[in-house]
């Protein structure tokens, strides 16, 4: 059977938003997501992989570094996208990719970026590499395997299904309007427009619905995360309110802990409802995205129906059990 697709993300705005202005993020800068993508390339086709989609940015990331490899044979089509260069254009990209049947995506970037990609293709296949800011959702990963794992996924060397870890979802219905989601966390702020989009002052936060508190990262997700920890396989979702209470010393943003005040904290069941009801801004995965007027209502859940997340290290362990790159060596033979 021949291979599928691998799609390829590159999102040039992750780790460049106002938290190097009020915190001490790092920037990820273009020609390092340039080189990312040329390893990642390289593992793929190890693992499999010859053709492949990606999204067009304005700056060149994908176009840049797929140069070397066209003239080695290698076949590479740029999706068709919206050209707002704004999140938007992920969102088309990614159904554009689930309509080329890719077998596997990689995304470039931090959580935001993998929410819209999510939103274009709920139960995307993806292998997700960090070069945001706040990256609970993706890994800090060497794309050198990270591009095997989806070379090997997409032409059938590993199956999906042997290696798949499929995400939680908060699904958010609000009233009069379309639907949205978050990966990790969505949050109710006590705010009347979206402004600066990236959240980084704890003053303003009423309320987080969080698939996952891990106390070892940073953003939202640690808040709850320090108080009683929730993992990705854990059937469950944590629900923090905020306000007098007990404070909680977190790392809201890269290099700034705040005293976060904190009501109550409880786990809320898988399906659970959670309605919350205007004025305020509904922020998703550490963006603001959705203003609510006075009256106009929100329900959140969290479902286990989201991204079918590759696990890197278990697709190349079976690829090694079954000899994938391996030739020229008998059976028994140690290599020396």
């Amino acid at each position: 059977m021949a291979p599928r697709p691998v799609g390829i993300i590159a999102n040039p705005a992750s780790g460049k938003d106002i938290r190097r202005l009020v915190a001490r993020a790092s920037v990820f800068d273009n020609q390092e997501k340039q080189n990312i993508v040329r390893r990642v390339i390289v593992g793929a086709v190890a693992g499999g992989a010859s053709r492949f989609y990606y999204l067009p940015d304005a700056h060149g990331i994908v176009a840049e570094a797929i140069a070397e490899h066209r003239d080695a044979g290698g076949e590479f089509l740029p999706v068709e996208y919206a050209d707002t260069q704004t999140a938007y254009d992920t969102i088309v990209a990614a159904r554009e990719m689930r309509a080329r049947d890719c077998g596997a995506v990689i995304t470039l970037g931090g959580d935001g970026t993998n929410r819209a990609v999510a939103l274009g293709w709920l139960d995307v296949p993806l292998v997700s590499i960090s070069t945001g800011t706040n990256n609970v959702f993706p890994r800090m990963m060497e794309a050198t395997v990270a591009g095997a794992a989806a070379g090997l996924v997409a032409s059938g060397g590993v199956r999906l299904d042997e290696v798949e870890r499929r995400a939680k979802v908060v699904h958010a219905t609000i009233d009069g309007e379309r639907d949205d989601i978050a990966l990790i966390d969505a949050v109710w702020l006590d705010e009347h427009f979206v402004g600066a989009r990236a959240i980084w002052d704890a003053r303003t936060l009423r309320f987080a619905l969080l698939t996952r508190a891990e106390p070892a990262s940073v953003g939202i997700s640690s808040i709850g995360g320090l108080i009683r920890p929730v993992s990705d396989q854990d059937d469950h979702a944590l629900l923090v309110e905020f306000g007098p209470g007990q404070s909680v010393r977190a790392p809201i943003a890269p290099g700034l802990y705040q005293d976060v005040p904190v009501s109550g904290c409880r786990t809320a069941a898988l399906g659970e409802t959670i309605t919350l009801e205007g004025p305020g801004v509904l922020a998703f995965d550490g963006e603001r995205e959705r203003v609510l007027q006075r009256g106009q209502r929100a329900q959140l859940r969290v479902v286990r129906d989201g991204p079918r997340v590759v696990d890197v290290e278990r697709t190349l362990q079976l690829a090694a059990c079954r000899g994938l790159f391996r030739s020229g060596l008998s059976e028994g033979s140690n290599g020396d």
